[in-house]
């Protein structure tokens, strides 16, 4: 391959990697409009869904939210039935926060279409192309992970 279309390939894929980041960004904020919830309120769901259980002060931490916002997130979701609160075992004062049952599956039946969609996508592709995709998407994962790691080594 010359050297030209390489680089031109090498842009592409980098403007590709942004575009998707930005276009994830704007389905995340549509789907929580649309959910009757705001985008923090579908990241503390992310981290719940993902971890299962969570302290108050942990999905303040990963949401950059305060104390009394944290809770007025917490009360939201509670509300629409997405999470509970159960006493904390190690802090008689504390809560431990975990999806509701059958809240997972009410907020993943919000995205059926976009899997779809995406499965569809996926199939498409050879096993070959399917190794390149996977290990792209892997190894950009890994760089955020490192860089988020250097923005908290440097608070």
């Amino acid at each position: 391959m010359a050297k030209s279309a390489k680089t031109d390939l090498k842009k592409r894929a980098l403007s590709a990697v942004a575009e998707y980041g930005v276009n994830l960004t704007l389905f995340r904020n549509a789907m929580s409009e649309w959910a009757g919830l705001n985008v923090t309120d579908m990241e503390c769901l992310r981290i719940l869904f993902l971890k299962g259980v969570a302290t108050p002060s942990e999905l303040a931490k990963h949401t950059g939210l305060t104390s009394g916002a944290t809770t007025a997130m917490l009360d939201r979701l509670e509300k629409a039935g997405l999470i509970v609160r159960r006493p904390n075992p190690d802090d008689r004062r504390g809560f431990l926060i975990t999806p509701a049952q059958g809240g997972a599956e009410k907020a993943a039946s919000w995205f059926e279409s976009a899997r779809k969609a995406q499965a569809k996508l996926i199939a498409s592709y050879s096993d070959k192309e399917l190794a390149i995709i996977a290990d792209a998407f892997e190894r950009i994962t890994e760089i955020w992970k490192q860089e988020c790691a250097k923005l908290r080594r440097t608070e």
